[in-house]
């Protein structure tokens, strides 16, 4: 994939998300997270993506955050991890757009960020089979995911929410069979079952 001049990033993939709220997640609508807090790991998947000129298809960029109340005030704890097959140019550049030093529609995410308490280098194993998601970081998270389906078994989807991790895109939400993660610097110690899940695809362009 070639960048177009005057492009900085080109993005395209696919999301992976779990929280600690109930099904379905009320800060997707504005509204408060269950409990007052959420603590969520979100994975973006880059099937074909360029930063500046740095190819960096096929790597995953993730994040496990602390949300201290409405999500839209932002005051997130986050820790990131870049997947351990980046070479040290793919990470600088997934750093600049998920920092939001790059702007596009990626820097109002990450504007809700108030502290990042660190950044690692894990494997990362991001799978989606037959509508099941796979989400594995490191020793930190493990996560599975499965669609919400309506009448006809196709997937439930929510469109033009006031927040979302896929601008501009759809979002499926689901469930996650088990959520569990392990992250001391955020208060992190969950074994969930059956809390809110998120899959969907993205194109990011600026």
């Amino acid at each position: 994939m070639t960048t177009q001049a005057g492009t900085t990033y080109q993005l395209e993939g696919r999301l992976l998300e779990v929280c600690s709220c109930g099904v379905l997640c009320p800060c997707w609508v504005g509204a408060d997270p269950d409990g007052g807090t959420c603590d969520t790991t979100i994975g973006w998947r880059i099937d074909n993506g360029t930063i500046q000129g740095v190819d960096v298809s096929g790597l995953t960029f993730a994040l496990s955050a602390h949300v201290p109340g409405n999500i839209l005030k932002g005051n997130w704890r986050a820790l990131v991890y870049v997947d351990d097959q980046a070479t040290p140019a793919q990470q600088d550049a997934l750093l600049s757009v998920f920092t939001g030093k790059l702007g596009g529609p990626i820097a109002d995410l990450a504007a809700l960020i108030g502290e990042v308490v660190g950044v690692e280098r894990v494997p990362i194993t991001f799978t989606i089979q037959q509508g099941k998601g796979t989400l594995i970081i490191g020793q930190r998270v493990q996560a599975e995911l499965v669609p919400l389906t309506g009448p006809t078994g196709e997937p439930t989807t929510l469109h033009e929410s006031v927040f979302s991790t896929i601008p501009g895109s759809p979002a499926y939400v689901g469930r996650a069979e088990y959520y569990r993660s392990k992250v001391p610097a955020l208060g992190h110690d969950l074994d969930l079952q059956n809390h809110n899940a998120i899959q969907g695809s993205f194109r990011f362009d600026a």
